[in-house]
């Protein structure tokens, strides 16, 4: 009797498992499916999902100098291999997990058109991009329009975003009439159209890696990245026009 009772004392006064809190890096194009996301895990598990947002080339420089993250999702391989050579992440985490298309958008529900007549349909306005130099968004931008001999025909008239949503954004508010985003950046944002969409040997495969970080502090950060490729996030990445890749 007495052991029982002081074992049920014990459990009684054990203190509670704590929830762990999830900080997830992620590219700026995957807010509205990841925020959807969270917000179903956070549904049925105890931690707590912390997202933070920008451009890939912003989040691997912040990972490379040490915050906090646990989990890493970029929208390039390029800067996920970055952040690997410097030894920031768990090389044996990380996966390809999403892919996108590339599309120029304008406001409301503009016309179709070829991607070609980008100049005679830009006139004197601006295109919106992402930066063309360290963004992903951007750097696919480019990549297609100089492939299609058109960059050097815009370039004096793009207009440089942190990241492809404050592009899109530009777009949206009727700052520039046209922008470069993300198919799935075109899905989210009810005030643009798609005008034309980039041939996909136009640029390199956009691809979405993820992996843990050497800094995580808890093992439901890969538990959270395996949970990507499974439903119901693989069919909310889908609606929000990404294709899953595993």
């Amino acid at each position: 009797m007495r052991l029982s009772f002081l074992a049920a004392a014990l459990i009684a006064f054990a203190p509670a498992a704590q929830a762990d809190e999830i900080t997830i890096f992620a590219a700026a194009s995957l807010k509205d499916a990841l925020d959807e996301i969270a917000v179903d895990w956070q549904k049925h598990h105890d931690d707590t999902v912390v997202i933070s947002y920008a451009g890939s080339s912003q989040l691997a420089k912040q990972i490379q100098e040490g915050a906090p993250a646990d989990l890493f999702i970029s929208a390039s391989t390029d800067w996920m291999d970055a952040v690997q050579e410097s030894g920031d992440i768990d090389p044996a985490t990380r996966k390809d997990l999403l892919g996108n298309t590339l599309v120029l958008v304008g406001t409301g529900k503009p016309a179709e058109a070829a991607v070609t007549e980008l100049p005679a349909l830009l006139g004197d306005g601006k295109l919106a991009m992402a930066l063309v130099d360290s963004v992903p968004a951007g750097q696919y931008g480019k990549a297609a329009l100089t492939s299609l001999g058109l960059w050097d025909k815009v370039e004096g008239q793009v207009a440089q975003a942190d990241n492809v949503r404050t592009a899109l954004k530009l777009v949206a508010t009727g700052e520039a009439p046209l922008g470069i985003v993300y198919g799935s950046d075109a899905v989210a944002e009810k005030g643009v159209g798609v005008v034309a969409a980039f041939p996909a040997d136009s640029h390199e495969d956009i691809t979405y890696p993820g992996a843990v970080t050497k800094a995580a502090d808890t093992p439901q950060a890969a538990a959270f990245l395996d949970s990507l490729s499974q439903e119901p996030a693989k069919s909310i990445f889908e609606s929000q026009g990404f294709t899953v890749t595993q």
